[in-house]
């Protein structure tokens, strides 16, 4: 398991992913203004990859730009779907390699993101997950429901709000999350139960501010906009998604992450997240 940390990677993990592909692409798309990666996804058609791209039927401020994503994709060979419109928002950001590496990410592909934006991405070499994460591309495609076939793979809204809940619930020394607006009254009751049982909880970003009085620290980001989704457990465990502990996110709109154990990736994640808290 590897870690990709914005803005301090940028666009090269990517981008060589991009342009190491052999046989197949799949990227899952919410927003994207990155002519780098696009030229790359091009070429990596001409050279005979496979190239499948899956784009959100809307977001706020931007359809017109997916619109023309769509066409030039389209144009240079790519074959594309448009996901469906019984959710709210089709808001994952995924890169699948070859059927050989999947990235989970928590930015969009936008120089806003990407260079202005504090957030995560995982990698993962997992067939499990990988194939996991596949059937849940292919459903999307398909527009039908998926099956989530992982443990370590959290959809929404499918199986998020079990899975985080259980992550939370695991929880016996502290938390560490990145969240733009923890707001899920359900979510913030597990928070607020693990601080009595001694958990220390930290939060970069927001918590609805009814709870401001419970004793879990939060913090607002600065020098950096916050753009990830991320909790880490105990420093033995993390989780990396597009999801916020959101009622929305978790209950009306497709979002996904991935948790990891992998003791490199958790210590990279919280010496970040430590890292901000000072800051």
């Amino acid at each position: 398991m590897q870690v990709i940390v914005q803005p301090d990677d940028g666009l090269l993990p990517i981008l060589k992913a991009i342009k190491r592909a052999k046989k197949s692409i799949d990227i899952v798309i919410f927003r994207f203004d990155l002519s780098d990666i696009e030229d790359a996804l091009a070429a990596a058609v001409e050279r005979g990859v496979a190239v499948r791209a899956l784009i959100a039927h809307t977001n706020r401020g931007g359809e017109k730009k997916l619109r023309k994503l769509e066409q030039r994709l389209l144009k240079c060979g790519a074959t594309l779907s448009r996901t469906a419109d019984d959710k709210v928002r089709y808001h994952g950001k995924v890169v699948i390699i070859d059927n050989k590496k999947g990235y989970v990410l928590g930015f969009n592909f936008t120089g806003l993101d990407v260079k202005r934006s504090r957030s995560l991405g995982l990698i993962t070499s997992n067939p499990k997950i990988i194939a996991a994460l596949t059937k849940v591309i292919d459903a999307d495609h398909n527009r039908v429901p998926p099956t989530v076939a992982s443990s370590r793979l959290v959809v929404s809204p499918e199986d998020a709000r079990e899975k985080l809940a259980n992550f939370i619930k695991g929880a016996h020394r502290e938390l560490l999350i990145y969240d733009t607006q923890v707001t899920d009254d359900r979510m913030i009751a597990l928070l607020m139960q693990r601080a009595a049982g001694g958990v220390k909880i930290k939060i970069l970003g927001g918590l609805e501010r009814k709870w401001k009085d419970t004793g879990i620290k939060v913090k607002s980001l600065r020098g950096l906009r916050l753009h990830v989704r991320s909790i880490v457990r105990d420093r033995k465990a993390a989780f990396v998604g597009s999801q916020s502990l959101r009622k929305l996110e978790l209950d009306k709109r497709r979002e996904v992450g991935m948790i990891t154990k992998d003791r490199r990736a958790v210590a990279q994640i919280a010496r970040v997240f430590e890292t901000d808290w000072k800051a």
